[in-house]
């Protein structure tokens, strides 16, 4: 379960298959077991089954607030949330205990989202490996893959070879972890020169950064006030667009919102993927880092065994 989506494991909370504190509890014990990871600076174990145990009540009375009632969630640790430590992994701000939360944080909130913890970090969101925060660098879960250990020939975790580990990516890099090794089914990021979109790459998710103003920065402590935006990590496409149009939409608090309403956004219900048309570009330098494929079908394994036949343009630049 903690594997699927967000529209399948709300639907098993609204049909009474799992409960939010069951749910609450299965990614607290994964949190425990996998924190040699270092996904998380702080785990708020307390609020987040007070919340459980509010969201069980909200669907015993049928009174969802939404899509994320009852799912956890993790946010990356420059996002102020009231009455919990946010550090920016860094010991200028230890201690420091925001009296608000950002804007993003809240909205999850507002929909009965469970909020399991703050994940690390580069110090100050500045960097690309999550190495760099006062609090350790953060490991990427596929470093402790069967496929990976096989092919590196290394030992189970806990012996000398675990130096051997793969990195998150960052800055996002304790968000991306927390999702890649399913202790929450969503996580915020930031992101202002790919500080989402490279720990999703690195770790195997959907990594979201909306256009600037899409969604508010209020509460989001800054790197580069002009690029930073609040980012999205899930491990699904449809997931990161129902976190994206909770989050996207007009802040007071943050005058470089967006004024006109937000529309849902709503994936298209694409089922034959033959007819998908892929642009592969060819570098014209002495960089060749892709291999020139002809304009012709390109035979690839697709869906259930499937083979499925993709139309390749050679795009030249």
């Amino acid at each position: 379960m903690l594997g699927w989506t967000l529209r399948e494991v709300s639907a098993a909370l609204k049909q009474g298959q799992i409960t939010p504190i069951e749910l609450c509890q299965k990614c607290l014990s994964l949190i425990k077991k996998t924190k040699f990871l270092n996904a998380y600076i702080t785990v708020t174990e307390e609020v987040a089954l007070k919340q459980a145990e509010e969201s069980e009540k909200r669907y015993k009375n049928g009174q969802s607030l939404g899509d994320l009632d009852g799912i956890p969630v993790a946010v990356k640790d420059n996002f102020s949330t009231s009455g919990i430590e946010t550090t920016c992994a860094s010991n200028m701000l230890k201690g420091y205990v925001p009296p608000y939360n950002a804007t993003v944080v809240q909205k999850l909130l507002d929909q009965g989202a469970l909020l399991m913890g703050k994940t690390n970090l580069d110090e100050f969101a500045m960097g690309s490996g999550s190495t760099d925060g006062v609090f350790g660098p953060v490991k990427n879960p596929w470093s402790y893959s069967k496929q990976f250990r096989e092919k590196r020939k290394q030992k189970p975790r806990g012996e000398k070879e675990d130096s051997n580990w793969l990195i998150t990516g960052g800055s996002s890099g304790g968000s991306a972890a927390a999702v890649s090794a399913f202790t929450c089914f969503a996580a915020l990021g930031s992101d202002t020169g790919g500080s989402t979109r490279n720990p999703a790459a690195h770790c195997g998710l959907v990594g979201v950064k909306p256009s600037y103003g899409l969604v508010s920065r209020h509460g989001l402590i800054p790197l580069v006030n002009s690029m930073d935006v609040p980012g999205i990590l899930t491990r699904y496409v449809d997931d990161a667009a129902i976190v994206l149009g909770i989050l996207a939409g007009h802040d007071p608090k943050d005058s470089t919102t967006v004024q006109d309403p937000v529309k849902p956004f709503v994936l298209p219900n694409l089922t034959d993927v033959s007819k998908l048309c892929i642009g592969i570009p060819k570098v014209n330098s002495s960089f060749h880092y892709l291999t020139e494929i002809s304009s012709s079908q390109i035979e690839t394994s697709g869906l259930e065994g499937r083979m499925i036949g993709f139309e390749a343009l050679l795009c030249h630049f």
